[in-house]
C-alpha cells in the first residue's frame, strides 16, 4: 500500500518542510492540487451540495510543476503527483513541456494526475473551449505520450495535429498517467488510458465499493482488471493498518491521508501551522506507515 501525502491548500512557504518529511517518513508521494484562481466561479463545484468550493479566496494554488520541481531539488526519493492537472484548459504543448522538464529534473519521480476538470471559468480564461474538454483529453493523452517518446515524432487527431518534430527534454522512462474522478466518463478513461486512478473525494467505505465495482467493469470492456491499474482511494475512516491491508487486498494500492486534518486535541494545545503538520505526520507513519 502507497501512502500519498494530500498537500492541498498547504501554505506555499510549507511545501519544502513537508516534501522533505515525506521523504524522511516512508510517504510514497507527495499530491499537489491545481487551479488558476478564485473567483464568483459560474460553474457550481460539483463535489458539494452547496455548491460552494471547500477553499477560500486566500487558498495557495502555486504551479504544480514549478513546485514540483523545486521540492525535487530538495528530496531523494519521494515522488509527486497532480492531483489533478487540469490539462484540458491548457494547450497541448504548454502541459507536454512542463510534465517533461519536471519529470526529467526530478529523475522520473513524477506521477501525472490528470482529470477533465469541472470549472468553465477556467476554460474560458485560457480560451479553451469547455464542453469540448473530455474529447480532448481522451485525445490528449496519448498525444503527450508520443511527445514525451522523444525523437522525431507526429500525431494526427481531431483535435491534436502535429509533427514531424520533437521536444526536448524528454524523461528516460514513461511517466504514469492517473485519470482522476469517479463519474463514469472518468472511470472509463481511467480504463481506457490510464496507468492508475486517482480519487477525487474522500471515500466511505460504501462508496469506495461502489467506484470499484463500476471501474471493474469498465476495465473488463478493455480486457484490463484491477491488477493492470493502480487504484489511489482516499478513505473516509479512521487510519489504521488494519483497514488498509482490507482495502489493499481489494485492489486499493495506495491511498491519500493529510493527518493533521485529524490532529488530537494535545496536537492542537502544542503545535500549529507547520509543526503541527510535521507532528501528525510522524504520528501517521508510526501508527500506519511503519505496521505496513
Amino acid at each position: 500500500m502507497e501512502f500519498w501525502l494530500g498537500a492541498s491548500f498547504a501554505p506555499t512557504d510549507e511545501l519544502p518542510g513537508l516534501a522533505l518529511a515525506a521523504d524522511r517518513l516512508g510517504y510514497d508521494t507527495v499530491a499537489l492540487s491545481d487551479h488558476m484562481f478564485y473567483a464568483d466561479y459560474e460553474t457550481p463545484y460539483p463535489y458539494a451540495a452547496t455548491g460552494v468550493p471547500p477553499y477560500s479566496p486566500e487558498t495557495h494554488w502555486p504551479d504544480v510543476w514549478v513546485t514540483i520541481g523545486a521540492l525535487a531539488a530538495v528530496t531523494e526519493r519521494v515522488r509527486f503527483a497532480t492531483n489533478v492537472y487540469v490539462a484540458p484548459a491548457r494547450d497541448l504543448f504548454t502541459v507536454a513541456k512542463a510534465v517533461s522538464t519536471a519529470a526529467v529534473l526530478s529523475t522520473g519521480r513524477v506521477r501525472f494526475g490528470v482529470g477533465a476538470g469541472w470549472c468553465k471559468d477556467e476554460f474560458l480564461q485560457t480560451g479553451q473551449d469547455f464542453h469540448s474538454r473530455g474529447r480532448r483529453l481522451d485525445e490528449m493523452i496519448p498525444a503527450l505520450r508520443t511527445l514525451w517518446r522523444g525523437g522525431m515524432v507526429e500525431f494526427k487527431g481531431d483535435f491534436y495535429d502535429f509533427g514531424p518534430l520533437r521536444i526536448e527534454p524528454v524523461p528516460d522512462r514513461p511517466v504514469p498517467v492517473y485519470i482522476g474522478g469517479d463519474s463514469d466518463a472518468a472511470l472509463r478513461r481511467a480504463a481506457r488510458l490510464g496507468d492508475g486512478w486517482i480519487g477525487n473525494r474522500v471515500y466511505s467505505e460504501p462508496g469506495l465499493a461502489d467506484v470499484l465495482d463500476r471501474l471493474t467493469g469498465f476495465l473488463a470492456e478493455q480486457s484490463r482488471t484491477l491488477d493492470d491499474l493502480a487504484v489511489i482511494a482516499p478513505i473516509r475512516a479512521m487510519p489504521s493498518a488494519d483497514l488498509y491491508k482490507n482495502w489493499a487486498d481489494r485492489g486499493v494500492t495506495g491511498t491519500m491521508a493529510a493527518p493533521w486534518l485529524l490532529a488530537t486535541p494535545d496536537e492542537r494545545g502544542r503545535h500549529t501551522g507547520l509543526d503541527l503538520k510535521l507532528a501528525t505526520m510522524e504520528r501517521f507513519a508510526a501508527e500506519v506507515i511503519a505496521k505496513m
